[in-house]
């Protein structure tokens, strides 16, 4: 289901609770609300629509992927980014990583590790930190 973008900056900050196999229906109101808005944004978290769960989704050549509690392994090739947000106005610098290794649970629930580079790896550590209450 397509989910009102929340923009309450209290509700933001506050940190993801671990997601099971019950909250299955959270990734898919995700991915739904991120095709509605796919004009303008590349990736989404949880409480991004009203949910203090540990689920990220994000663009991936055209084609949604879901994260439920992704957790990083490692992170090589610090830089600085410029940053915009769905749930907040304006643009905000922080340090990003080229090259990212995360551990997460797949759409099916099954645990996965992968390395992601470049744009994509930046998308995933901008909503990995909304799951930690980080507004950027």
């Amino acid at each position: 289901m397509n989910k009102e973008i929340v923009r309450d900056t209290f509700f933001l900050s506050l940190k993801g609770k671990e997601a099971t196999k019950e909250d299955m229906y959270v990734g898919q109101d995700l991915v739904d609300t991120l095709i509605a808005h796919a004009d303008r944004c590349v990736g989404l978290a949880a409480n991004m629509i009203g949910y203090q769960k540990r689920v990220i989704v994000f663009m991936d050549n055209k084609k949604p992927v879901l994260m439920y509690n992704p957790i990083y392994l490692k992170k090589e090739g610090a830089y600085k980014a410029v940053e915009g947000c769905l749930s907040l106005d304006g643009e905000r610098e922080t340090v990003r990583y080229q090259s990212i290794k995360v551990e997460y649970y797949n759409e099916k629930f099954q645990r996965r590790i992968k390395t992601y580079k470049g744009f994509t790896a930046q998308i995933i550590q901008h909503e990995m930190d909304h799951l930690e209450g980080i507004l950027i």
